[in-house]
């Protein structure tokens, strides 16, 4: 066990036993996620826009990213922790291209990242290791690997993203490792990494 992994294991362990001063449990939750830091400057842009209390103040934490598995367990033990390690190391380094806009029925704009079969690859690997966390609770039958931008509305629409994000894209970047993160309004950070390969 490495040193990370013991201090992941301690603010997992801090996390779960996290209180409000009225000692009321926070709700929070964890998702595995892969960080996409070529997107941060205009995705944290957007969670300052929509929900402060989601602008996360660790900078290890990366708002741009692509869901690997979400919702994860909510108090992942060594062992757990140890497969998800194992997972990424088995899977290797993703060079993928983000250029091409789409969005969901619900409205959600995003991009979709070129080739997506290797993230398709281990969002499987990790449900099949813990087939207790269906991606997104199993709403959507289909797992279509993407990074969330935004949200179609009157002042939003595919046309104005992409005329936001500028010479953002097209990019081409390397995906390395998969972080486990905690959401919780003002406490959002990261919890451990595992390196991919």
């Amino acid at each position: 066990m490495t040193t990370d992994e013991n201090a992941a294991r301690r603010r997992l362990g801090a996390a779960q036993q996290a209180t409000d001063p009225g000692d009321t449990p926070l709700v929070g939750y964890t998702v595995l996620q892969v960080p996409v830091p070529a997107l941060e400057t205009f995705v944290r842009g957007r969670f300052e826009h929509y929900d402060r209390a989601y602008v996360s103040p660790d900078p290890a934490f990366t708002h741009a990213h692509i869901t690997a598995l979400a919702p994860f367990l909510p108090a992942p033990d060594p062992a757990a922790l140890d497969t998800v390690a194992a997972i990424a190391a088995a899977a290797e380094p993703i060079t993928f291209t983000l250029r091409r806009l789409e969005t969901f029925p619900n409205g959600i704009v995003y991009l979709a990242p070129e080739p997506a079969d290797p993230f398709r690859a281990l969002t499987e690997a990790l449900v099949a290791a813990f087939p207790q966390c269906p991606p997104y609770g199993g709403e959507f039958p289909d797992v279509v690997p993407h990074l969330t931008l935004d949200q179609l509305s009157a002042d939003v629409s595919v046309a104005s993203t992409r005329d936001a994000l500028g010479d953002t894209v097209p990019v081409t970047c390397v995906a390395d490792r998969v972080d486990l993160a905690w959401y919780q309004p003002e406490r959002s950070r990261v919890l451990a990494s595992f390196a991919l390969g």
